[in-house]
């Protein structure tokens, strides 16, 4: 899956053995857990702004003011406002007002008989989930304007620390589209007494300005549909491929951990990028201000061993793949609910009718690795 993702880089970086090694016309690459966490946690000599890293990429295409890219005191302002958004009862709510339906559906349909393509049916809840989110309507977001957004993404690469200009512009054009439906319901003021039912408009509520707010929805269209897409069918196959599809299904009680273990040998995020601020010293190998450091959380997740709910390795990494300290990232509550409810309607279709893997083929060339489809059907 890597492999197909990135033919070149992947098998470059699987070679590398030791815990921090600097790359040449890379940076330096850093692959042991506790060596990454402790990067992460230094928010002071390694950050989100600087040469390399992820504001170098994003803040061309969606200003200055979203927390990709963003630290210290404006960086924990803008977390705070945002928080509310991503609250545990905010999220349960939103998934299952957006999904909760068409979760049910997709097991009758398994139960009936109906081959379902799994990664077209996560496109459309992350479709739903992101509309609602952002205040598009439903049909804003769909096959057309996913593939937009997975070729922005697809810009990316480590070889390259920004956007060509025409990257930019053509990144720009793309998330234009989406904020000017967002920037529509920002304006819309609610009725007196009340609140707004867009969430464009709950950031209005919330105190951020709408260019901030337009920067959040651009990142949550760029960070929240790819990982998801790209996870739920890779979980599930893992799951069948290992036998613990109809384990689980009949006992729910290692679920969580089988999720975490997903997590962990998947990595949605592979890698995380950070700039070094002044001399330091990480693993042992000395680095110094400007250069750029590449955090391999998917050689770290990997080499915590083979998919094994029971053992549950992903338990000791404390959710590494979602990064750590005051960046871990504030969407894990919506992605974890969506995760649920998807992964127990798999779970109560196989509960009732056996599932199968029919057929699967990799996505080739594109930033998160996954599946251009894949299909569940009743043995």
């Amino acid at each position: 899956m890597q492999r197909a993702a990135h033919p070149l880089v992947y098998p470059l970086l699987s070679r590398v053995r030791r815990p921090v090694v600097r790359v040449p016309g890379l940076g330096v690459l850093v692959t042991d857990a506790d060596v990454l966490r402790s990067v992460l946690l230094d928010t002071a000599s390694f950050t989100k702004t600087g040469p390399g890293s992820p504001a170098e990429l994003w803040t061309p295409v969606l200003g200055p003011s979203v927390l990709l890219n963003m630290e210290g005191v404006d960086h924990l302002a803008l977390r705070r406002r945002l928080g509310p958004l991503f609250a545990p009862a905010y999220v349960g709510e939103l998934t299952r007002a957006t999904i909760g339906a068409a979760a049910a559906s997709l097991t009758t349909r398994l139960v009936a008989g109906e081959t379902v393509d799994l990664v077209a049916e996560v496109r459309d809840y992350a479709g739903r989930v992101i509309s609602r989110l952002v205040g598009l309507e439903r049909e804003v977001i769909g096959e057309e304007l996913f593939a937009r957004v997975s070729a922005v993404t697809g810009f990316v690469r480590l070889s390259r620390p920004r956007f060509t200009p025409a990257q930019v512009e053509s990144a720009r054009e793309v998330l234009g589209e989406l904020t000017q439906h967002a920037r529509r319901a920002y304006r819309e003021a609610p009725e007196p007494g009340t609140v707004s039912t867009t969430v464009p408009g709950r950031m209005r509520e919330l105190g951020l300005s709408e260019d901030e707010a337009m920067g959040a929805v651009g990142a949550f269209v760029l960070t929240g549909t790819e990982t998801l897409v790209s996870y739920l069918p890779r979980m599930v196959a893992i799951l069948a491929d290992t036998g613990w599809l109809d384990v689980l299904a009949h006992d729910r009680s290692d679920v969580d951990a089988a999720v975490a273990e997903g997590l962990r040998v998947t990595t949605p995020s592979p890698v995380m990028l950070r700039s070094v601020q002044a001399e330091a010293s990480v693993g042992g190998v000395a680095v110094h201000s400007g250069d750029r450091l590449i955090l391999a959380t998917f050689l770290t997740d990997r080499a915590a061993g083979r998919f094994d709910p029971v053992g549950n390795p992903a338990a000791s990494l404390k959710q590494l793949w979602f990064g750590a300290g005051v960046h871990f990232c504030l969407g894990a509550p919506l992605a974890m609910a969506q995760i649920a409810t998807t992964l127990g309607a798999v779970l109560d279709a196989a509960a009732e009718a056996p599932l199968r893997v029919v057929s699967r083929r990799a996505q080739r060339g594109t930033l998160i690795p996954g599946y251009a489809h894949l299909r569940l059907a009743r043995r």
